[in-house]
Order: structure tokens, then C-alpha cells, then sequence
């Protein structure tokens, strides 16, 4: 039996020598992203492709996200069981595999399966590459870790988007994976596998000596900790808002092309990413609860704004501000919940994956059921409103126990 004081000085006394291990987990986070920008790109044309209706479309992430719920439930008892960087290595060889079968999808039901796969990888590598963080770094140095390593997300959507776009122009979206998000899953792999350090200086006594049932009882019976979960469902469904549905707002309402729809995916990514980065000043500046249950709430406002605005300009403009908030929103909850357990911080980020996960698959689904009953208006008010509830969860329900501590 360890005590969580025993694990966090493990944790502050390792150090990563190698330069390439924030680069390493950059690139892993970045190869999560590429296949959601072709549901969120070239959702009206996959829809076209498949003869189906939009929102009977959209929900190709709704399984998606099942399929990481399911699997990162699995990923607790894997993470207590295994080292997080074989963890990684498989969960992106998932997304490569995804990538590849999407390419070749020859109906509806297929491209759903296969497109799947690829949430499984996400289950895998979105966990993993924030507990790296936690076994690798000293306390000082994570919260503006955990915003680089996940602007690798939005980064994807930064260059992905406008090269996605123009490779669509040669021969439609199947072109975009075999010539964007296949590569760079190999890329990914080729990075983690040199970069990152096969084994961080508190997992081995981790492994031997703690279950995951252990695991999962201290995380259940912690208040703050299931306040996180919670919150984190509600902030990634609001989030299904500007990651999914905004391209298709901006292409039907003020009758945009795919090309000038790949820009709208490019100004939300660098101001996602943006806030992302600047998170981490925030989060040591003013805490790490306090950041979350601002950039929650202003997430939520701004995105129940832009969809009733009729002009292109202001749309444009509330729905940038609204990316901007939800990076920030992104990287300081993510802080939040990795030092609620710091003896399970495995079994915590894949318990937290399943959570946004979750969130991810709530939003895309009453995202389409809003599209197909009512319309982007409707979409904009149940999703932002989705990112107030989770600030007032965050707010009421949630502890950051690293106040004091430098």
C-alpha cells in the first residue's frame, strides 16, 4: 500500500531529459483530431456520399464516442495493469487502423464501425497523455504541460483543416485521410515511440501494488473528483457546438462553400488553441477551480450566442470568442481533474476520458436531434446551456487540492 503523498513525491522527483517528450505527446494529441475534422468538414458531403440526412450523419461520432466510453472504462483496469506508454503506442495504432478502414468504407453501417475504431484510440491516447504528464513532471511545471500537450489537439485542426480541405478538392473527403490522417498516424507512433520514456519513476510500484477496484473506490468516494467527472460531461457536450455542428451552421445559414467552411474549422482552432496555451498562466495565476468555472460559463454564453445572430461578421466573431473559451475551459479542467487523485492518476484521466467521452457523445446526439426536429438556433441554446450547467457543477461541487501549494 502506497499513500498519494508517496506517489506525488515520486512524481516531483522524476524528470524527463528527453526533449522530445512534450513534442512526443503534442503529436499523440494531435493525432486524435484529423478524423473529427472530416466528420466536421465534410459532414454534409459524407452525408451525400451515404444518402442519408445530416443528422442521421452526425451521429457517426455519437457511436464514435460510445465506443470510448466503453473502452476507456476498460483503460482504468489496463492503466493500473500497464505502462501508460505501451498504452499509447496501441491506442494509436487504433487511430491508424481507423484512418486506413474509413478510406475504404463502403456503406453507412461500415464507415460507423470503423469510424469507431478510431474512438477506441482516442480512449487510449487522451488519458495517457495527460498521466504522462503527471508521472513525468514536477507539480510546477503540469498545468502549462497539459495546455500544450492538448493544443496538439487543436493544432491538428489549425494546419489539418485548410490542407484537408484542399485535398478534398482533388477527389472528395476520402482523399483528406489517405493524404492527412493517415500519415501523421504514422508520424504519431514513430514520435511517442522515441520521445517518450518507456517507464515514469512511480509506475512501478503502482503496477505491483494497487487494483483497480481500489482505484475506482477512492475516485467514486471523492466528492470533487465525481464533480469533475460530472462537470467534464457537460463542458465536452457544449463543446459539440463549435467542434461538430459550427462548419455545417456556417456553410447552410449564410450559404458558404466547403473551401471558405475550411477557414471557419481554421479561425476556431487557432483561437481554441490560443486559449489553450494561455490557460496555463491562468491556472497558476488564479487556481485551477477558479479558471474552470470562469471559462466554463463564458464558453457557454458565447456559444448560445453566435447561432441566433444573422450576420456572417458577428457569427463569426462570438463564435471565435466562444473556441477561445472552450480551449481555455479545456486545458484548465483537464488540470482540475489530474490532481484531484495524484496515487491514481491513470485510472482518474481514463475515468475522465469516458466522462468527455460521454459529454462528446450527448452533445453530437442531441446536436442532430436538435437539426432534425428544430434547427442551429435550438442547437446553440441546448449545447451552450450544457456549458453553464457545467461551470455551476464545477462551481458548487468541486475542490482544487492544490491550493497553497507552489
Amino acid at each position: 500500500m502506497h499513500s498519494s503523498d508517496d506517489a506525488e513525491s515520486a512524481a516531483e522527483a522524476g524528470h524527463v531529459h528527453s526533449g522530445l517528450f512534450i513534442p512526443s505527446l503534442m503529436v499523440s494529441y494531435f493525432a486524435t483530431s484529423p478524423l473529427g475534422i472530416v466528420t466536421g468538414l465534410f459532414l454534409l458531403r459524407m452525408a451525400e456520399t451515404f444518402r442519408v440526412d445530416k443528422g442521421v450523419m452526425g451521429q457517426i461520432n455519437t457511436f464514435s464516442s460510445i465506443a470510448s466510453v466503453v473502452f476507456a472504462l476498460l483503460m482504468g483496469v489496463l492503466s493500473v495493469r500497464y505502462r501508460h506508454k505501451s498504452l499509447l503506442l496501441i491506442g494509436l495504432s487504433f487511430l491508424g487502423v481507423s484512418a486506413v478502414g474509413c478510406y475504404f468504407a463502403w456503406d453507412l453501417n461500415s464507415i460507423f464501425i470503423l469510424y469507431s475504431l478510431g474512438g477506441v484510440g482516442v480512449a487510449m491516447v487522451s488519458p495517457m497523455a495527460i498521466a504522462l504528464v503527471g508521472d513525468n513532471l514536477a507539480f510546477k511545471k503540469r498545468a502549462n504541460a497539459v495546455g500544450w500537450v492538448l493544443a496538439g489537439g487543436s493544432l491538428a485542426y489549425l494546419i489539418g483543416a485548410p490542407i484537408m480541405g484542399a485535398l478534398a478538392g482533388f477527389g472528395g473527403w476520402r482523399i483528406s485521410l489517405l493524404g492527412f490522417v493517415i500519415p501523421f498516424s504514422v508520424l504519431s507512433l514513430l514520435f511517442a515511440f522515441t520521445g517518450v520514456p518507456a517507464q515514469s519513476s512511480d509506475r512501478s510500484s503502482l503496477i505491483k501494488g494497487d487494483s483497480y477496484l481500489e482505484s475506482l473506490k477512492e475516485i467514486v468516494s471523492n466528492r470533487s473528483a465525481v464533480g469533475c467527472l460530472i462537470g467534464n460531461v457537460f463542458r465536452q457536450a457544449a463543446f459539440m457546438a463549435i467542434l461538430l455542428y459550427s462548419t455545417s451552421f456556417f456553410i447552410e445559414r449564410f450559404s458558404l462553400t466547403e473551401g471558405v467552411g475550411s477557414f471557419v474549422i481554421l479561425g476556431a482552432a487557432l483561437f481554441y488553441t490560443l486559449g489553450i496555451i494561455v490557460a496555463g498562466s491562468m491556472v497558476n495565476r488564479y487556481g485551477r477551480k477558479f479558471s474552470t468555472v470562469l471559462t466554463a460559463l463564458l464558453a457557454g454564453l458565447f456559444t448560445i450566442s453566435y447561432a441566433y445572430v444573422s450576420n456572417l461578421f458577428l457569427s463569426l466573431v462570438l463564435n471565435f470568442i466562444a473556441a477561445w473559451f472552450m480551449g481555455m475551459m479545456s486545458s484548465a479542467a483537464s488540470s482540475l481533474t489530474l490532481e484531484q487523485i495524484p496515487r491514481f492518476r491513470g485510472s482518474m484521466m481514463s475515468i475522465s476520458s469516458v466522462a468527455t467521452n460521454l459529454g462528446a457523445a450527448v452533445g453530437a446526439a442531441v446536436g442532430g436531434l436538435a437539426l432534425v426536429w428544430y434547427d442551429y438556433d435550438v442547437l446553440g441554446a441546448i449545447l451552450g446551456g450544457m456549458g453553464i450547467i457545467a461551470a455551476i457543477i464545477f462551481f458548487l461541487v468541486t475542490k482544487d487540492p492544490t491550493c497553497g501549494k507552489t
